[in-house]
């Protein structure tokens, strides 16, 4: 049994395939997914991002909800300084209607989302990256559209107060690379609720 595990992890690992998603120091695929305005985005549409902070999260989980106003402040602080915000939905909307893609419109509109907000409707970025949670969050530098994963976790320490939060891992994290530095805290443990799959 063991021998046949061992066997179908080179085996992923062959076909370029990771059994529990992206690592610190990984390379990170792009990847083309619709916007809620229609449009398919992909990372190599920022010629001149030096990064991102990808965001998995969703319109219905509580913890989700909490961060919003967060994710809008950490977007608007960076994306001038080329890190932009790529927020996407990885839930399946059959087991959770409201995180459909009209009511993703609905959502982005009503908070007023200054970054893009993309259905992963085939959940295989999800699953590529290995998100877990809403939110879960992995930060990419990018040097010549390679896409390095830099930290992987939570958004900060604190989901419930944002005025109680006493380490900003995101922001942490980005500060550092936009000094040319490996950030001192590259992985956390993600908050939230679990993502909603078929299988």
């Amino acid at each position: 049994m063991k021998k046949i595990l061992i066997l179908g992890l080179f085996i992923l690992a062959a076909m370029g395939i990771q059994a529990q998603g992206y690592q610190i120091g990984d390379e990170a695929k792009d990847f083309k997914l619709k916007n809620v305005d229609g449009k398919q985005i992909s990372l190599a549409d920022y010629k001149d991002a030096k990064g991102f902070i990808v965001i998995f999260t969703c319109n219905h989980c509580p913890y989700a909800v909490a961060y919003e106003d967060r994710i809008i402040e950490i977007d608007k602080k960076y994306k001038e300084k080329g890190f932009p915000v790529i927020a996407i939905n990885p839930n399946d909307p059959e087991l959770y209607e409201s995180d459909s893609f009209d009511n993703m419109i609905v959502r982005a509109k009503e908070k007023g989302f200054t970054f893009p907000y993309l259905m992963d409707e085939t959940q295989e970025v999800f699953k590529r990256f290995g998100a877990t949670k809403t939110p879960h969050v992995f930060i990419l530098s990018n040097k010549s559209g390679e896409y390095t994963v830099e930290y992987i976790g939570a958004i900060d320490n604190n989901y419930k107060d944002a005025s109680q939060v006493t380490s900003r891992y995101v922001e942490d994290a980005v500060d550092a690379l936009l000094q040319n530095k490996k950030p001192e805290i590259t992985s956390t443990k993600a908050i939230g609720c679990g993502i909603k799959t078929k299988g």
